[in-house]
């Protein structure tokens, strides 16, 4: 037994000084993983009423954080011949040889199926309904997508936008009620000019792997210039319309109607000058647009 032990000792120090495991970190995309795990809160606790139960709170954010991390590191694991050719993502796990194909798939699959059974035997049926919903138009629609139509944008904000919408269900609130659909339109409108931004400065390293993800013949931006103006001219009613509905109040609306100004500003000034300087400036205001929103809202949620 004391062999055994010293045996299986060996192996973890070995596995871990490979750094094998920060490689499968990586394969979550940490950033994004979060930011689904943070805009599903939302959900919950905009779709509670009254006090909640912790517990429920904590098995919809480990649920929905092994299926988000389960469908980044699945995507890495479709698209890991096309990583190889951009220089933004030559350096994740698969392309670098880093974990084999096989571990990858591996890997993504448990997390997806695990998750999915977490928060159907934790939370409910219909929370991971949704998340097993947005897994499937994330890998099954937009991932296809971005090699065929710019259209993708659109169709991957769908899956983008449906975690507060899981939150949201992961409480027992009816999906009917409006609240829900205007997070949704919320998160749903920021990622258009997100997803912009950064296809505006990556342009060569998508072109070299083929993707689609700026508008046919448009040179000089200026289709792309007025879908960034579009988006972010219809995030401010829907911003407003949060509060509009009484489930938001004043903190909210001042500090989400002043945050979205000047996420529209930064727009603005990209469809005055199609510059990657403005295209970084606004890709940075759309990292910082959707915490800050959030956090009105939890503080309004407080006091």
């Amino acid at each position: 037994m004391l062999r055994s032990m010293r045996s299986s000792v060996k192996y973890i120090s070995n596995y871990l000084a490979t750094g094998k495991w920060v490689a499968y970190y990586e394969m979550t995309k940490p950033g994004i993983t979060f930011t689904v795990v943070a805009s599903m809160l939302m959900g919950f606790l905009i779709g509670s009423t009254g006090s909640f139960s912790y517990s429920l709170l904590f098995h919809a954010v480990f649920g929905t954080y092994l299926i988000a991390a389960g469908t980044a590191a699945h995507n890495q694991f479709i698209e890991r011949k096309l990583d190889r050719l951009m220089n933004r993502t030559n350096s994740r796990p698969l392309p670098e040889n880093r974990i084999t194909p096989r571990e990858g798939l591996t890997f993504s699959l448990i997390l997806i199926f695990g998750g999915l059974i977490y928060l159907v035997l934790m939370v409910n049926w219909i929370a991971g309904l949704i998340s097993i919903l947005t897994t499937a138009i994330y890998l099954g629609v937009y991932t296809p997508m971005k090699r065929v139509s710019f259209i993708n944008m659109i169709i991957g904000a769908i899956p983008g936008a449906l975690p507060p919408v899981g939150g949201w269900a992961a409480t027992g609130a009816s999906l009917m009620e409006p609240g829900v659909w205007i997070l949704f339109g919320i998160v749903f409108l920021w990622q258009v000019p997100h997803v912009l931004a950064i296809a505006w400065l990556c342009s060569d390293d998508y072109q070299n792997a083929g993707f689609n993800m700026l508008p046919r013949n448009d040179e000089k931006g200026y289709k792309t210039a007025g879908f960034v103006l579009l988006f972010l001219g219809l995030l401010l009613p829907v911003v407003y319309a949060l509060y509009a509905i009484n489930m938001a109040g004043m903190i909210y609306l001042i500090g989400g109607m002043l945050t979205t100004l000047a996420y529209l500003y930064y727009g603005i000034r990209f469809a005055l000058s199609r510059s990657k300087n403005n295209a970084k400036q606004l890709m940075f205001s759309s990292f910082v647009y959707l915490p800050v929103i959030w956090l009105f809202i939890l503080v309004d949620l407080i006091f």
